[in-house]
């Protein structure tokens, strides 16, 4: 269940491809877009889920609201009868963050609303749509964050909203995994590296035909990838019939990409998060080799 866009859409496109049926939930939808006031839509995302095999279903769905996704659920199992795979790759919180401010100078509506976004916003949708997964054991549940379990110990993540936001997510994966194994069911927190989104480049003024040409002002965008690597790392654990021993595990796009080997859409492997650590965070010059 996914979003319909970014990291979301990416994760959606390649479950359709496995072809599974995906629904496609968020505020956005094409009459009626959300105060993130974007263009992209579920019913677009749905369509590029059946256009790659799957079958894609919208429902808008405000995940703040209980009694939404309480409905969502109840659909599920009425036309369906199983969920197999939870996405939870909530966020909207992108317009809400401000960089590298203390908690007493970042406006602290913001915070708050960000902080109900990336996280109660999980806790929700995982609080009805569980019970649905367990009931068939081999389900899988997917906590989409920023950051591993390990970068995000060690790294100062922005502001501490920001911060909170994207450890909580983690840690929630791990406390998920607690309960959801007495069930046959795995639990996992997984993050992209740096994430080609639609609003990533358009921010950069490129496309994803030329999204190179930004690497001349910020050049270590060039260990970026696009939303589809992400979907391609749940299609692979979804696949996996052994998925169970990444149980409770903070888990990457680039680090999965090694162990199934599955590539990004130009058939390259970027780890971004070893490179952020080896390369990036040292301050050394750009250089992909080995990373990509």
């Amino acid at each position: 269940m996914p979003v319909p866009r970014g990291a979301g859409r990416g994760i959606a496109i390649e479950l359709g491809a496995a072809g599974a049926t995906v629904y496609v939930t968020g505020r956005t939808t094409r009459s009626q877009p959300s105060e993130y006031a974007r263009p992209e839509s579920i019913e677009e995302t749905a369509e590029l889920v059946t256009t790659a095999g799957g079958d894609g279903i919208a429902v808008q769905v405000d995940h703040l609201v209980s009694e939404h996704v309480e409905d969502l659920i109840v659909r599920i199992r009425r036309d369906h009868g199983r969920l197999d795979i939870l996405v939870n790759d909530v966020w909207g919180g992108e317009k809400l963050f401000e960089w590298n401010k203390p908690v007493w100078e970042h406006d602290l509506d913001n915070g708050l609303r960000l902080l109900d976004l990336g996280v109660r916003t999980h806790l929700i949708t995982a609080h009805h749509a569980l019970p649905l997964m367990i009931e068939q054991p081999g389900g899988l549940l997917v906590e989409v964050t920023d950051g591993t379990a390990a970068y995000n110990a060690q790294n100062y993540r922005n502001n501490p909203f920001y911060d909170l936001a994207k450890v909580s997510v983690n840690r929630m994966a791990w406390a998920h995994a607690r309960d959801l194994e007495k069930h046959g069911a795995t639990s996992v927190s997984l993050t992209p590296g740096w994430l080609r989104s639609e609003m990533m480049l358009e921010a950069f003024g490129v496309s994803e035909e030329n999204w190179r040409d930004a690497t001349e002002k910020i050049p270590h965008f060039a260990i970026s990838e696009t939303p589809r690597f992400v979907g391609r790392a749940v299609a692979a654990l979804a696949a996996d019939p052994e998925r169970a021993r990444w149980n409770g595990q903070s888990l990457s796009s680039g680090g999965l990409a090694q162990v199934y080997g599955f590539t990004d859409l130009d058939g390259s492997q970027p780890d971004a998060w070893r490179y952020l650590v080896e390369i990036q965070d040292p301050g050394k010059p750009a250089d992909t080799t080995g990373y990509r």
